[in-house]
C-alpha cells in the first residue's frame, strides 16, 4: 500500500452502506486527472467524519482524499489494460472545508 493523497472529481454519489459489526461507511468513485486520461479510483472510508462528509458530496464535486492507496490493473471490454485504484480513505476535504479554513484564519490576529 501507498500513503497518498490525491484529488479528483466525484465519478457518481457516494453511498452509505453499514458493516458487519454495525459501523457505517461510505464507498465513492473518484476521477482523478493524469494529463490526458483519468485514474479511476475505487474509495471506502470507515472514519466517521471521512463517511459524513463524502456523503454530503454529489457526482461531479471536487474533493481531495488522503488514505492507503493500492494500485491495480483491469481491462475493460475494448481489452486495453488501464491503471486503477483502490483507496482506504482516512481524511477528506472539499472546497467547503478550504473556505471554513480560510474563513477562520482571516480572524486570526485582527482583534
Amino acid at each position: 500500500m501507498i500513503d497518498a493523497l490525491l484529488t479528483g472529481k466525484l465519478a457518481a454519489d457516494p453511498k452509505p452502506g453499514t458493516a458487519r459489526n454495525g459501523n457505517p461507511y461510505a464507498t465513492a468513485r473518484v476521477l482523478v486527472p493524469m494529463g490526458e486520461d483519468r485514474l479511476h479510483v475505487a474509495v471506502i472510508t470507515f472514519d466517521a467524519a471521512t463517511v459524513a462528509g463524502l456523503l454530503a458530496l454529489s457526482a461531479g464535486d471536487a474533493v481531495a482524499l488522503a488514505g492507503e492507496l493500492t494500485p491495480k490493473v483491469w481491462t475493460p471490454t475494448d481489452g486495453d489494460p488501464r491503471a486503477s485504484a483502490d483507496l482506504k480513505a482516512h481524511a477528506l476535504l472539499t472546497p467547503y472545508h478550504v473556505t471554513r479554513k480560510r474563513t477562520a484564519m482571516q480572524g486570526v490576529g485582527n482583534g
